[in-house]
């Protein structure tokens, strides 16, 4: 196992025999937990997770997003838990309370329905054949998750 396999797998999280997408998603909502209470930390995470796992994929991929490349699902899922690490409902990683797994559930679940189903600019980047495009979808279905739940978490504010 060469050092850009090792990234691009996650540690060896994608070589999981059973939904490896999952499995990487999974593992980075763990990992980010220790970043929650330092959002910027939890943004230079996310861009050196953006960085490392483009050179690292660009280097194994072959412009093929193999199923155990799970990096992208890395940056996408902490893309996605960014709004978790802000305000006067920021989810406490140590001791979460009910509404706080409720949050970094649905975080995970608008993540992989939105990887799964790639909608629009998501299905875009998908279509390329290159480390643009296998980080690519997942950055942006990140995004997309990251700005629902932040205007989840407002709108529960406001009412």
């Amino acid at each position: 196992m060469n050092p850009a396999r090792l990234v691009a797998s996650f540690v060896g999280c994608g070589f999981s025999p059973v939904a490896p997408g999952t499995v990487g998603s999974l593992a980075a909502l763990v990992c980010g937990l220790l970043f929650l209470p330092h959002p910027l930390v939890l943004g230079v995470a996310i861009l050196l997770c953006c960085a490392v796992g483009y050179a690292a994929t660009a280097r194994v991929s072959d412009g093929e997003d193999h199923q155990w490349i799970v990096i992208d699902e890395v940056a996408g899922m902490w893309i996605a838990m960014f709004p978790l690490a802000f305000g006067p409902m920021q989810v406490d990683p140590l001791w979460p309370d009910r509404l706080g797994i409720l949050w970094l559930l649905l975080a995970f679940a608008l993540f992989r329905l939105l990887d799964i189903t790639k909608p629009g600019p998501v299905g875009w980047f998908d279509r390329r054949h290159d480390a643009v495009g296998i980080m690519g979808d997942d950055i942006v279905a990140g995004l997309i998750a990251a700005i629902i739940l932040a205007g989840a978490r407002m709108l529960i504010l406001l009412a």
